[in-house]
């Protein structure tokens, strides 16, 4: 049995402590919100992800609340075009062992904290600083109080300081784009085919609208891109500006504009790219998720990422004492360095489906069952 620290209660933080303890460790996390709200409005599972969400046991839950898309489909910004299709819903079950499922980010975190053991997760937790060396890993809080661990997992996000002190601070690069996130009640999309996820692709790589279903399919969310070189702030809750979101589309197809007109307020955020690290551990000390591969939100793979990182992870340690670990945490890099680097940089390239092509290596990849090296 080891004894793990986790510095970060995001998804991927909840779910490698959910996955840890059933490994037999003993785990704790750290997280410095004093609790969890509705920051975000929305996330993308695609069947990776609910599959291994399911092997945790907190699928049934999610499904409780959880949007089915019932297909992914691209469309040409001005014709309306569909330029690709991919059945999911039922047809994914059929062919990679789950569906999509697109909810509210806040249903996946109560799923998730619900599945935790009993004093595993500790909030209003702030680390402020980490020590290593060939015996334990230890951190220190704003508090004051120091924690040593066999193990030290920084799930800590995009501004990661288990990173930072791991390999020195990071330099992204600011793309000019910034997104924009709203979400709006179906029933003020009238006409307006809201099952799918639907991305419409602009005349240029700056200008994209991608919609899909929320909350049983009562709420619609839509997500949108705009060149803004002088927007430079990742936060996910700063108010950004409709009408000028909409301006920027004046020239999309009536259906497109629609979906930006029913949009009141939205949320932006500045786009960074990042480039895969060559090495995510320590001696005693190693990331996941956002925290060694944060990428662009392309994709929809962000949270996938981190979810089948823990999943990955507690598999490596499953019955690894101390002395053990260089190995495992190798074997946790060797399964999941390309994968993760690979969607990094299809998310960057910002081309994935859009004419068509194979999803088969995203959306059947097992974390569960991947071999081990």
């Amino acid at each position: 049995m080891l004894k793990i620290g986790v510095v970060g209660g995001g998804i991927g933080g909840l779910a490698a402590a959910i996955a840890l303890h059933r490994a037999g460790h003993r785990v704790t996390v750290f997280e410095q919100a004093e609790r969890f709200g509705r920051v975000g409005a929305d996330i993308n599972l695609t069947p990776n992800a609910v599959r291994a969400l399911d092997g945790l046991g907190v699928g049934e839950q999610l499904r409780e609340t959880a949007a089915r898309p019932n297909a992914r489909i691209s469309r040409t910004w001005d014709t309306g075009e569909e330029t690709s299709r991919l059945a999911m819903s039922d047809e994914a079950e059929r062919q990679y062992g789950a569906p999509q499922l697109t909810m509210h980010r806040a249903d996946v975190m109560s799923a998730l904290e619900a599945a935790l053991a009993p004093g595993v997760l500790h909030l209003g937790q702030r680390t402020v600083s980490f020590a290593q060396d060939a015996d334990a890993a230890t951190i220190t809080l704003a508090d004051g109080t120091s924690h040593a661990f066999d193990l030290v997992i920084g799930a800590d996000g995009i501004h990661s300081g288990v990173r930072r002190h791991l390999f020195g601070a990071e330099h992204p690069q600011f793309t000019g784009i910034v997104s924009y996130r709203a979400v709006v009640p179906a029933e003020r999309l009238s006409g307006i085919d809201t099952g799918a996820f639907v991305k419409w692709w602009g005349p240029s790589d700056d200008l994209q609208i991608v919609t899909f279903p929320l909350n049983r399919g009562r709420d619609v969310f839509i997500f949108a891109t705009t060149s803004q070189s002088d927007w430079t702030n990742e936060s996910w809750t700063l108010p950004g500006d409709p009408d000028a979101l909409r301006r920027a589309y004046a020239a999309f197809h009536p259906e497109a504009r629609a979906l930006l007109d029913a949009c009141d307020t939205v949320l932006a955020s500045a786009l960074y790219i990042r480039d895969p690290l060559p090495q995510w551990s320590g001696a005693r000390m190693t990331l996941l998720g956002d925290a060694c591969h944060p990428m662009m939100p392309f994709m929809a793979q962000g949270a996938g990422m981190a979810i089948e990182d823990a999943v990955v992870l507690s598999r490596a340690l499953t019955d690894v004492a101390p002395a053990g670990l260089d190995d495992a945490l190798a074997r946790y890099a060797r399964a999941r360095q390309e994968r993760t680097a690979r969607v990094q940089i299809g998310s960057r390239g910002n081309n994935w489906l859009k004419t068509g092509g194979n999803a088969d290596w995203v959306y059947g990849y097992d974390a569960w069952t991947v071999p081990l090296h």
